[in-house]
């Protein structure tokens, strides 16, 4: 469409340009004929050739000329008669002049003209001059002629230079366009005349409708854009489009931000009465002009529903986080105490947490639960300064106070306004008012009036019926007193903690049981004996009870046996595998064997023990159990030990150097592998023997390597300290703040029996040896004081050595060893034990043992 517009104007303009060239030729011809015919007839020597005899011989040469020189068609002299003297054309000449008839008689009567008529050459411009004497006299005139054709020959031959004029505008007129088509498609995005009517329509409907106020504002800070919305929003006047920002009216922190151009997101700023939310981005970007947008949204109404929402959302996140903090902890004091962290200040500004007697030890309180006199177990908010709740303290309560009505009617109590008249809320430290004492507490009211509490509300903690302690919260903060919405809240936190506290009175009632449990399984004593001065030191794990154990053992020959062991896993399994585990080895004991062979023993008999319960795949294994078994003997001083599992031992010997034996580590008891190693060490007196399960090393922040080496520093620190003294002093150094697991601790200081309290033989294998050898020990008995035992010795010795040498085999040896009682022992080369066994009337033998028994 363009094109073809541009065509027509270039055709139209080449139109008129050729039409005006051809106007302007035929002026000129007008005038150029004219300025000839008048030239010539003005001339010298035409009036008198023209009444000479021979006029046409005198004048046309003149005229063909000057007709040649000025370049016209024709120069025709006449006279008066109108009968031509000259003419290019010599036929002509002699006749008359041709023209319409009115042109003609001018002419004869010396008028000049200049006309366009029919010559006698065509079509032509023809101007005629007479010529007259000095007196005015006429005497013909002399016509000169330019053909039409000529004129128009002179416009056909610059008309190709017109049209290639023409066709040059054309050709750059259609660059042109099509150079400002591309730009003006670029700017708009490629799109057309329609779609950019259609998109101001769009934008503009855009813009009215919309429920946000628009403003479009240049680089140089002034309005070009407002729509209705923004209008009414920041009351504009009708002409505001062109202001500047400064110049709107508007208050002024809104034209500062306006004129500041960053970057603004739902900022919310006051406007008279409302409240908009203004978002700001800038428009120079990819060449697009620069200058800001600015939308404007009232969220007068949609804050407060905001603020309502806030406050739900907030409501719920607290009873989430209640949900899962209060959970964390199955302490009752812990309970209380994240009830309390919850809710302050979060909720309220003070709370108060108090459980009921029987809950603390673990049992379900019973109704009525008057007088109410709950233990309070935690406090939060409470300013230092100047306390009104001691945390421990018990406290009752009279019946007209919130709290006592909350636990008897099952339902929380909401008091929006303290300073009115009635019972104290705060209640009164045990014990409870003498009869005839008033139960109205107005001195502790005041103290709470005088810390700004205004408001409160108690809920009993209830579960399945039974009220385990109630929930205070206090509000001191202005103009926010406790609402019904409150009261909901407080009773879901209520609900919420009533069930951890119950779980953790449960905890708490079977936690005892276990402890106990394991208190009874484990050593209430350790027994007396010579071989070793020894203490122990048990400490449960954190809020668990676990498996740890160690035992004391007196062996035969004035020997000792010192273990310590550690069942996986905590609570009371724990607790009864450990039992079952001390029993066995002291079972095992009496068998009077290596370290390395009981705990082969005890690793079959756990195995056996696993084996059977496979049956029940719900049921605990005792498999992974750890033991270090070692045995003393105060005679030699030797000291053999095993282990199953990593139980660690020290040794500090009497010179303070501290060793770590490189005791074996076995597979753990009933995994089945390798036999287990003992090792043997020779212990001098005054030796200590350090035993101990893990826990004693590691724990939170601490590695166990790094525990073994304080271990070793404290030990080596001490060397003098009694058994009693080195537990205390590993505990107050070595044991972390927090222990991974429980501890078991077990510390002995070595004794030797002096040689002079040792006496042994050998003793022939032959019966007749046994009359002097125990003639040889009764007189050792007499050597060492021991008279009196003498009689008892002699039967003792006799049953022994005659037992040996009738049923044993050589060697026969016998030992005495005195110490705090008198040890007779032989022993001969079998490899089977005596027993005891009951003898039938007729038997004549069998009693020997028995007797000595």
């Amino acid at each position: 469409m363009q094109l073809l517009l541009i065509l027509v104007l270039v055709a139209a303009a080449v139109v008129a340009v050729a039409t005006d060239a051809r106007s302007h030729s035929t002026t000129d011809a007008r005038r150029r004929s004219l300025a000839v015919a008048e030239t010539l007839a003005h001339s010298p020597g035409m009036a008198r050739a023209l009444t000479s005899d021979r006029p046409t011989s005198l004048l046309e040469s003149h005229a063909e000329a000057a007709r040649k020189r000025s370049g016209v068609d024709s120069v025709v002299v006449f006279n008066t008669h109108g009968i031509r003297l000259t003419h290019p054309e010599k036929a002509l000449i002699g006749k008359r002049i041709v023209g319409p008839a009115g042109l003609v008689r001018d002419e004869l009567k010396g008028k000049t003209i200049t006309e366009s008529f029919q010559a006698s050459q065509g079509p032509s411009v023809v101007s005629a001059v007479p010529v007259t004497r000095a007196d005015g006299t006429f005497l013909g005139g002399v016509s000169v002629g330019v053909k039409i054709a000529s004129v128009n020959s002179e416009v056909d031959r610059r008309l190709p230079l017109l049209l290639g004029s023409g066709t040059g505008a054309l050709a750059l007129a259609s660059g042109g366009a099509a150079l400002m088509s591309r730009r003006v498609r670029r700017q708009t995005h490629g799109l057309g005349a329609a779609e950019m009517t259609r998109m101001y329509e769009h934008h503009d409907a855009v813009l009215r409708s919309v429920r946000e106020g628009v403003l479009v504002l240049t680089a140089g800070g002034r309005l070009l854009v407002a729509n209705d919305e923004a209008r009414e929003l920041l009351g504009l006047a009708p002409d505001a489009e062109g202001r500047r920002i400064d110049e709107l009216g508007l208050e002024p922190h809104l034209t500062q931000l306006l004129a500041s151009g960053r970057r603004v997101t739902d900022e919310v700023h006051p406007c008279g009465d409302r409240l908009l939310a203004v978002n700001m981005r800038s428009t120079d970007r990819a060449g697009d002009p620069a200058g800001n947008v600015v939308t404007l949204r009232d969220t007068t109404a949609l804050r407060v529903l905001s603020d309502r929402a806030e406050q739900a959302g907030e409501r719920l996140k607290l009873l989430s986080d209640a949900g899962v903090r209060i959970s964390s902890s199955l302490e009752l004091t812990g309970t209380a105490e994240k009830l309390v962290d919850v809710a302050v200040p979060r909720f309220a500004d003070i709370v108060s947490v108090e459980l009921l007697e029987p809950v603390l030890r673990g049992e379900e309180p019973e109704p009525p639960y008057e007088p109410l006199a709950p233990h309070r177990t935690a406090v939060g908010g409470d300013p230092p300064d100047g306390l009104v709740f001691r945390v421990g303290e018990r406290v009752v309560y009279a019946p007209s106070t919130p709290q006592s009505r909350a636990v008897n009617a099952g339902a929380a109590v909401l008091l929006t306004d303290l300073a009115g008249p009635g019972e104290s809320p705060i209640g009164h430290s045990a014990p409870y008012p003498a009869p005839g004492q008033s139960a109205t507490y107005g001195a502790e009211t005041r103290r709470l009036l005088d810390r700004g509490v205004h408001s409160l509300i108690t809920v009993p903690l209830r579960f399945r019926g039974v009220t385990l302690g109630l929930a205070t919260f206090w509000r001191t903060r202005p103009g926010e007193p406790f609402d019904e919405a409150d009261l909901a809240i407080a009773g879901e936190l209520a609900v919420r903690t009533a069930v951890c506290v119950d779980n953790a009175r449960r905890y708490a009632r079977e936690h005892t049981m276990v402890t106990t449990l394991q208190r009874t399984l484990l050593p209430s004593g350790l027994p007396d004996q010579d071989a070793v001065r020894v203490a122990s030191r048990y400490l449960p794990a954190q809020g668990e009870t676990g498996g740890s154990w160690f035992d004391v053992i007196p062996l035969p020959g004035a020997r000792v046996a010192l273990v310590v062991g550690k069942v996986a896993g905590q609570g009371l399994h724990a607790a009864a595998t450990m039992g079952r585990l001390r029993t066995a080895v002291q079972n095992f004991s009496a068998l009077d064997v290596p370290p390395d062979e009981l705990l082969s023993h005890l690793d079959e008999l756990v195995t056996r023990l696993d084996l059977e319960r496979e049956a029940d795949s719900d049921d605990v294994r005792i498999t992974g159990a750890t033991c270090l078994y070692a045995i003393h003997d105060s005679v030699s001083g030797h000291c053999a030990m095993a282990r199953a599992g990593d139980p660690g031992i020290a040794v500090t010997h009497p010179d303070g150097a501290v060793d770590i034996p490189a005791v074996p580590i076995g597979p753990a008891l009933g995994m089945g592998g390798e036999p287990f190693e003992a090792v043997g060490l020779s212990l001098p007196a005054a030796s200590r023997l350090v035993l101990y399960t893990n826990g004693l090393l590691e724990g939170e922040g601490q590695a166990a390597d790094t525990g073994l080496d304080l271990l070793r520093r404290t030990l080596a620190a001490e060397p003098d300290l009694g058994p009693d003294e080195t537990c205390r002093s590993l505990f107050d150094t070595v044991l972390p703040a927090h222990p991974s697991d429980d501890v078991a601790l077990l510390v002995a200081r070595t004794r030797l029996l002096a040689p002079e309290n040792v006496a042994e033989w050998d003793v022939p294998f032959d019966l007749a040896a046994v009359a002097p050898l125990r003639a040889t020990c009764t007189r050792e008995l007499r050597a060492w004081g021991l008279e009196d035992t003498a009689y008892t010795a002699e039967l003792i010795i006799s049953e022994l050595i005659t037992n040996a040498l009738r049923y044993g085999s050589p060697p026969v040896r016998i030992r005495l060893l005195r110490g705090r009682g008198l040890i007779f022992e032989v022993s001969d080369g079998s490899s089977t034990a005596p027993h005891l066994r009951r003898a039938a009337i007729t038997d004549e033998g069998g009693r020997g043992l028995f007797l000595v028994a």
